[in-house]
C-alpha cells in the first residue's frame, strides 16, 4: 500500500472514534477554559506575564494532547490490530508515518485555534494588564503553543509504540509532568530546564531568563519527541510482527 491509501486509513480510524475526537476537543475546552480563568486574576505581581497568563491554559491542555498522542497508537494494539495494519502495510516505516501524521496534522490545526481562542478569552479579562504585548509576542504565543502541543503528542506516540502501551506513557508522561518537572524543576533548576515541557513552554513567555529562548526551547523538546519516534520505530521493527 502507498502512502496516501495509508494516510486515508489512519485518518479513518481517527475520525471513527469518539474518544480521539473527544480528545481533541478537551485540548480546546481545558486550555481555553484555564486560560480565561487565569485572564481575570491577580496582575499586581512583580513577576507577572501577560503572555504566559493568557496561554496558561496550556498546562491542563497538554495533558489531553499527550492523551491524544497515546490514544491513537495504543488503539492499535488492543485486540492485536496492529498485525492486521502491518498485514495491509507492510512497510512498517510507511505505515508509522502515516501514524505519527495523524497525529501531528489534527493537534497542530487544534493546538493552534485553541492558542488563539484561549488569547482572545484571557486578553478579555486582562484587559489593561495586556496591552504591553506586540503583535510579535502574540503571535509567536499562538504558534508556539501549537507546535508545542504537537511535539508533546508525538512524544507520547513515540512512547507508546515504544512501551505498546498507552496506560504505560500516561503512568510515565504525566506523573513526569506534574511532579518531576513542576515541582522538583522548580526547585533544583539547572539541567530541568531542558526536560521537554519546561523548555517547550519558554515560547509561551514574554520574558524569559536562562539559556533557551522560544525557539531554542521548542527544539529541545523537539529532540525528545524525535529520540521518542525513533525508540518507537525501532521497536516497532524489531519486535511488532
Amino acid at each position: 500500500m502507498q502512502f496516501t491509501p495509508a494516510l486515508r486509513s489512519e485518518a479513518l480510524k481517527v475520525l471513527t472514534l469518539r474518544s480521539l475526537c473527544g480528545t481533541l476537543l478537551a485540548v480546546f475546552a481545558a486550555t481555553t477554559a484555564f486560560s480565561a480563568l487565569a485572564g481575570v486574576s491577580d496582575t499586581s505581581d512583580p513577576d507577572f506575564d501577560p503572555l504566559f497568563t493568557a496561554l496558561s491554559g496550556v498546562m491542563p491542555g497538554q495533558i489531553a494532547a499527550i492523551a491524544f498522542g497515546a490514544v491513537v497508537v495504543s488503539s492499535e494494539y488492543q485486540g492485536n490490530g496492529v498485525r492486521i495494519s502491518l498485514t495491509a502495510v507492510p512497510r512498517r516505516g510507511r505505515w508509522f508515518a502515516a501514524k505519527l501524521a495523524v497525529v501531528a496534522v489534527p493537534t497542530l490545526v487544534v493546538g493552534l485555534l485553541t492558542a488563539f481562542a484561549a488569547l482572545v478569552a484571557a486578553r478579555a479579562g486582562l484587559g489593561g494588564a495586556a496591552d504591553g504585548l506586540t503583535a510579535g509576542e502574540q503571535v509567536r504565543g499562538v504558534v508556539g503553543c501549537g507546535l508545542y502541543f504537537t511535539l508533546m503528542a508525538l512524544l507520547a506516540a513515540g512512547l507508546t509504540t515504544l512501551f505498546r502501551s498507552g496506560v504505560a506513557t500516561l503512568s510515565t508522561l504525566i506523573p513526569f509532568i506534574l511532579i518531576v518537572s513542576f515541582v522538583i524543576g522548580d526547585v533544583a533548576g539547572g539541567a530541568t530546564d531542558f526536560l521537554p515541557d519546561r523548555a517547550g513552554q519558554v515560547v509561551l513567555h514574554q520574558r524569559y531568563d536562562g539559556s533557551l529562548g522560544p525557539w531554542t526551547g521548542l527544539a529541545v523538546t523537539a529532540l525528545w519527541a524525535a529520540a521518542a519516534v525513533l525508540a518507537g520505530a525501532w521497536r516497532l521493527r524489531r519486535r511488532d510482527v
